[in-house]
């Protein structure tokens, strides 16, 4: 058997997959190795916040503010992930796998390209950066000393977020796993080595990172370079028409919304939480990793569901379609739900494992205990803004994203301090979350009254 009949029956495989394996069991086969990547990923954020809380009150906070740099890194890969993803994976369900090249090497490029650029700028305007992030005076020599590492990092950061979506949308996630888990496992191994033994303090987390991201980008690298996925990466592939070009930022566009948007939450978090002190700053950081661990499930349920929704469209099955994004909906739901309760029950025991200042732990134990009872209508948002973006819709999901990640939460941050003091940061999220949820569900309804009948042009 020739090589290209050996890669015609492997294409032919993976589309049986997709089309014809139940939905559900389809989605927890694709959505489980993805949930424990958000959850390693997740797990690593928290512990470089646990060691760092270690060194004083003030480098916890600069975790925070850090988190920002890093929201922003997000935002650049996952647009070009996204975007390059949605568009391969609808490619691969109508069988034109050359054009799923094209999407795979300038969604690749891209993301190196724009990553390179945010080191050298943060570099060159490290400190207004970091103030811009929210830093406070007493914070900014811990945040200027972390940022620098995760910026060296930056161009492997965003080329590793095209590389693990890509290989998600081809219905890979297994492959995606085994790269983001071995780096986020890594980093955990090197924090306490770099930040206690070697006495690098918050500098020896920065470099745990960095070290540790580019350990994932080589593993992921190295998927494609042995041939494990449809799609290839060459610089010969990179589109020159604007068309695709822009096929890959209109479609990742909501993805550059949702993660921009979340680091401009982060900013504005910071500098309302400002007003009440470093406490604060660090203890909303604190819930924020939590809830982020907590929500990790349901976007890693949704992460599964976004290569069934894109393929099954691409192939014409949309009954398949409605029936994934109802499932992850409330499958999302009852897992978030579950993990919410156990968070809302100990919600003192989990912030004093950060720190146990009194001010800390009544300002994050209330904050993470108002989240959790409303943590379960992001499965909503996420079924919702997977679906539309997966298949193409972009501004429907970019109006979604926006919502989710921002547009609600910015202003409720702003105002809400004024009138309730620190209890306007603490609900804030929460109601932002419910809000969208709520604008969600119409989206949806329209859409699948509108949908048509199996194998008929949109």
């Amino acid at each position: 058997m020739t090589a290209n009949n050996r890669y015609s029956d492997s294409a032919d495989e993976q589309y049986r997959k997709m089309t014809e394996t139940p939905v559900s069991r389809l989605i927890i086969s694709l959505g489980i190795p993805t949930t424990i990547s958000m959850l390693i990923t997740n797990i690593y954020n928290m512990a470089d916040s646990y060691f760092v809380s270690q060194i004083s009150l003030s480098a916890g906070g600069a975790t925070s503010v850090v988190f920002g740099l890093m929201a922003i890194l997000q935002a650049f890969g996952f647009m070009f992930g996204h975007g390059a993803g949605s568009n391969i994976s609808r490619m691969l369900g109508s069988r034109h796998i050359e054009t799923a090249n094209k999407y795979a090497s300038t969604g690749f490029f891209s993301a190196l390209g724009a990553g390179t650029l945010i080191m050298i700028g943060g570099l060159v305007f490290m400190d207004p950066l970091m103030l811009l992030l929210g830093s406070t005076d007493t914070i900014l020599p811990h945040a200027r000393d972390y940022a620098f590492y995760i910026l060296l990092a930056a161009p492997f950061m965003t080329a590793s977020c095209v590389l693990n979506n890509i290989l998600r949308y081809e219905g890979k996630a297994a492959l995606a796993m085994l790269g983001l888990t071995t780096g986020g496992i890594l980093n955990i191994v090197l924090d306490p080595i770099f930040i206690f033994i070697l006495h690098m303090d918050i500098r020896g987390a920065g470099l745990a990172t960095a070290l540790s991201q580019c350990i994932s980008f080589g593993i992921l690298l190295s998927m494609f370079l042995r041939g494990k996925t449809q799609s290839r990466l060459s610089v010969r592939c990179i589109a020159k028409d604007p068309g695709t070009i822009g096929s890959i930022i209109l479609t990742g566009l909501p993805s550059l919304a949702r993660q921009g948007l979340n680091s401009m939450s982060t900013m504005v978090l910071n500098a309302q939480a400002k007003a009440f002190g470093d406490a604060a700053i660090a203890a909303m950081g604190y819930v924020s990793r939590t809830t982020g661990l907590i929500f990790s499930v349901g976007l890693g349920i949704g992460q599964g569901y976004q290569p069934v929704a894109a393929f099954n469209y691409g192939a014409g099955r949309y009954s398949r379609v409605k029936k994934g994004t109802l499932f992850t909906m409330f499958f999302g739901m009852a897992c978030i739900g579950a993990l919410a309760t156990l968070c809302f029950t100990f919600a003192p025991e989990i912030i004093s494992l950060f720190r146990t200042e009194t001010e800390v732990l009544e300002i994050g134990s209330t904050a993470l205990r108002i989240q959790c009872m409303l943590l379960p209508s992001l499965a909503v948002c996420v079924a919702a803004n997977m679906l539309f973006q997966s298949i193409g819709k972009s501004i429907r999901a970019l109006c979604l994203a926006c919502l989710q990640s921002g547009l609600i939460f910015i202003p409720l941050c702003t105002i809400l301090p004024q009138y309730i003091g620190i209890l306007g940061i603490q609900v804030a999220q929460p109601l932002a979350y419910l809000t969208a949820a709520i604008i969600s569900v119409p989206f949806m309804v329209v859409f699948f009254h509108a949908l048509p009948k199996e194998d008929t042009i949109v």
